[in-house]
């Protein structure tokens, strides 16, 4: 199935997690796919890899997404490998732990750190992208956010809060750069990855337990979300909730 043949997608975080679950799926498909990462070299590398060795084109670029300068470089880069972009993954995310109800455990840099990834970093990719996909004659940009955004229950107040600006960035970028441009956010639930394998068995139980389909999602179920509101041709604004009814 080539869905996507002659795309390109730029996905930051993309060699791990959900990321590397959406660049394989992508390839697959046949898009061509530009591999973002800050401090995961070697991941990112084997991702790339992964997409060469089953026949289709892969880029790696490092990039910091909370740097504007390093940002417009990695699209520049992308660009001037491939010739063109036209769907952008905002999927880089960074967390810290600080139990909810210790507000004295949150540091100042949590606010940098935190809200410069996971909110600054889909800023200043899309204002990056947007132009070049307007160019390409419209395109695609997904964020990903997180059920904590919703709820305000997650790893810390910080994290939640900058999930939750996340989805009002969405909704507005998608108001903003229609009909060119399509922007919607994916919302999971606790996933399978790298991060989550730290988290205590307890904790994984109990999530478990308050979700109605029985477990946590994986990187792939995510991916598959995200690879649906790229094929869309009319979704924009939109928050789709992937937490197997966890918030139900």
């Amino acid at each position: 199935m080539a869905d996507f043949e002659g795309k390109v997608a730029l996905i930051t975080g993309g060699g791990t997690g959900i990321g590397r679950a959406t660049a394989l799926q992508l390839a697959a498909q046949g898009a061509v796919v530009a591999v973002n990462y800050s401090r995961s070299r070697q991941e990112a590398e084997d991702t790339a890899a992964e997409i060469r060795a089953a026949g289709a084109r892969a880029l790696v670029v490092q990039a910091d997404v909370a740097d504007d300068a390093q940002v417009r470089t990695m699209v520049a880069a992308t660009v001037a490998e491939f010739g063109r972009l036209d769907f952008l993954v905002n999927n880089a995310g960074r967390t810290r732990a600080v139990p909810l109800p210790d507000l004295d455990g949150v540091r100042d840099d949590d606010f940098t750190e935190l809200f410069g990834v996971n909110f600054q970093g889909p800023f200043y990719c899309s204002r990056a992208a947007i132009p070049e996909m307007k160019r390409g004659g419209g395109g695609h940009i997904v964020n990903v956010g997180s059920i904590a955004g919703l709820t305000g229950l997650g790893s810390s107040l910080i994290y939640s809060a900058s999930k939750a600006a996340v989805m009002n960035l969405t909704r507005g970028m998608a108001h903003s750069q229609a009909p060119e441009v399509q922007v919607n956010c994916v919302v999971p639930g606790l996933v399978e990855t790298r991060w989550t394998a730290t988290v205590s068995e307890e904790f994984a139980r109990q999530n478990r337990e308050a979700t109605p389909m029985g477990r946590a999602a994986s990187a792939d179920d995510v991916a598959t979300a995200i690879v649906g509101l790229l094929r869309s041709e009319f979704i924009t604004g939109a928050s789709l909730v992937v937490d197997g009814g966890r918030t139900i």
